[in-house]
């Protein structure tokens, strides 16, 4: 006989209706009441079974994106271009796309119960995983599928597409100090994030092996937004012996580092080194061009959503885990002289 709510119940001495309510994504269950009961289910193997034959049932021919977004506007270039390459591949196989924004966290997460246990979507797209996921441990536990555009610190088996951000951020900062830039520094994105360590450590390990001091001082994070690049670029200007080379985690900070750089009346490039990570279209037409990691959004969007299809479909994936290899574009806010 499988794990039952009451098994659960006992485990963590709660009662079977506050375990069910938590299991079924109620809002009068504490966050940490949720977060333990979820836990200890996960341990013990519990699986609705029930639920999931019941949903795939009821199919609805809808996928649910979720997008983690901070504040009332949808600005960010990077969710533009990933959602898309999502839509129009939906489109293409027949597919309804569910899309809504959130905070990330607990209101995130309430959003991915709601439209699961309500039968509102078949399956679901993530994006930007943290190093400990608990949408995906959620997922897993309740057999709702999905495909992730990114991994987890975590080793587990689902499926997704990621890019090598190490040895994209690697490849760039060789480039730098191939250019004569020493004193580097990076702006990296929040480091709750998977892509944020990895791209932390290929800056670490270029300037390892180039015998460059890997100064504390000149590692900051930020916020992935122009605003917080600017800012942390202003702090990093701000320091007795400034860098000379700026190394943003993603474009927009690194536009934001640009906009702090031409208002001490630097210039870019000659002066001092401005990079980013995404190659967003907005990022060949800054003043200077920005030098970027390039990364497929738009075509990881098609693929991460045609792989989540052919899950729905019962097809088998040709490769159900796929870490690309990313390219560097080298453009003038990296050079000292123009090109």
């Amino acid at each position: 006989m499988g794990v039952t709510l009451k098994d659960i119940a006992r485990r963590v001495g709660r009662s079977v209706t506050t375990v069910s309510r938590a299991l079924n994504g109620y809002n009068d269950v504490s966050p940490e009441t949720r977060h333990r009961i979820l836990q200890v289910a996960a341990e013990m193997g519990y699986t609705p079974h029930a639920w999931a034959q019941r949903l795939q049932k009821q199919r609805t021919d809808t996928l649910g994106l979720v997008l983690p977004t901070f504040g009332p506007r949808f600005a960010d270039p990077f969710f533009s271009e990933f959602l898309a390459g999502v839509g129009n591949m939906a489109a293409e196989r027949g597919y309804d796309l569910l899309v809504s924004t959130r905070a990330p966290g607990e209101e995130e997460e309430t959003a991915y119960r709601r439209f699961a246990l309500g039968h509102r979507v078949d399956g679901f797209l993530l994006v930007r995983l943290r190093c400990q996921d608990p949408r995906v441990a959620w997922l897993q536990t309740w057999e709702v599928p999905f495909v992730a555009f990114g991994r987890t610190e975590e080793p587990s088996d689902f499926p997704y597409v990621d890019v090598d951000g190490e040895q994209g951020v690697y490849r760039l900062a060789r480039h730098l100090i191939t250019e004569g830039y020493r004193r580097i520094a990076f702006i990296a994105p929040p480091r709750e994030f998977t892509f944020s360590r990895s791209r932390e450590r290929g800056v670490r390990r270029a300037l390892a092996e180039a015998g460059l001091p890997l100064r504390e001082d000149y590692f900051r994070e930020g916020a992935l937004t122009e605003e917080s690049g600017y800012r942390e670029a202003q702090a990093l200007l701000a320091l007795p012996e400034p860098p000379i080379a700026i190394m943003a985690g993603n474009d927009l900070m690194a536009i934001g580092a640009m906009r702090a750089v031409r208002e001490r009346g630097l210039q870019i490039g000659p002066d001092i080194a401005i990079t980013g990570f995404d190659d967003i279209p907005l990022a060949q037409h800054t003043i200077p061009p920005l030098t970027t990691v390039h990364q497929p959004i738009y075509q990881i969007g098609k693929r991460v959503t045609q792989m989540l299809i052919d899950l729905l479909q019962g097809n088998p994936l040709v490769e159900r885990q796929v870490l690309l290899e990313p390219s560097v574009k080298v453009r003038a806010s990296s050079l000292r002289r123009a090109p």
